[in-house]
């Protein structure tokens, strides 16, 4: 999957200022960058921990770093509400409870996978010719998931990408209908995402980063080590190539 025609700007360890802005999209806070006149776009469903720099970043990479540019948008599913990342990985019992509190409520699939159809219909309506060509879903740990649960019979998307994904099912992949990459870190179960891709009936591509974290192209990354911020890269080149592939 090698081409010379993805150029990811010098990664910011910290500090990072946003290219984009922030909008309203059927009434969910929602990060969008990339070019207005993007004919394509992607929708990204950030992990657990909300909006940092590390995510947000790598928005900004997806939408312009590959000759074919997209109009990215990352809304607040948790509306101002995400898990504190201190809870992750789980140090204490309040840290699980919290955790698991968190994914009954605020973080149920039902409810993003709800908000879906009005998230891309309103985003839609940003396209210069009133509708984008296609649409991508990529997602992060917990958006992974979603990203999966959304790429089912009737799916809205093109192609699907899950980073680092959490409660990663090898039965999901059955239900899969688009082209879906995988963007696995040493802390998935290997046997997990083995099955997984097994399992998938439709174009894939799967791909383990053994030395990475869970985590390590959104919130938990620590891009400040130079091995981190060369696999960040790594992994949003291959996903921009999926979508240009596939989408």
């Amino acid at each position: 999957m090698h081409t010379d025609r993805i150029s990811i700007p010098p990664v910011i360890p910290t500090g990072y200022q946003a290219k984009g802005e922030f909008k309203s999209i059927d009434g969910l806070k929602t990060y969008v960058t990339g070019p207005k006149w993007a004919t394509k776009a992607i929708l990204v469903i950030y992990d657990i921990f909300g909006f940092f720099e590390q995510t947000i970043q790598g928005c900004d990479i997806l939408s312009d770093s590959d000759e074919q540019k997209y109009r990215v948008f990352m809304p607040d599913f948790f509306e101002g509400e995400p898990a504190d990342i201190t809870w992750f990985p789980p140090t204490c019992t309040a840290h699980e409870k919290n955790l698991e509190t968190f994914f009954q409520t605020k973080a149920t699939p039902e409810k993003a996978l709800a908000r879906l159809p009005g998230i891309v219909a309103a985003a839609n309506k940003l396209a210069v010719s009133g509708e984008f060509e296609s649409w991508s879903i990529l997602g992060y740990c917990w958006g992974g998931k979603m990203a999966c649960l959304a790429s089912g019979q009737g799916s809205l998307f093109k192609a699907a990408i899950q980073c680092h994904p959490a409660m990663l099912a090898p039965e999901d992949a059955r239900s899969v209908t688009i082209p879906m990459a995988v963007l696995a870190s040493k802390d998935e179960d290997v046997k997990d995402v083995q099955s997984f891709c097994n399992n998938l009936r439709v174009p894939n591509y799967v791909e383990t980063f053994s030395t990475q974290i869970h985590g390590w192209m959104a919130a938990r990354s620590d891009l400040q080590d130079i091995e981190v911020r060369r696999k960040y890269e790594q992994g949003y080149e291959t996903a921009l190539k999926f979508c240009r592939k596939y989408a």
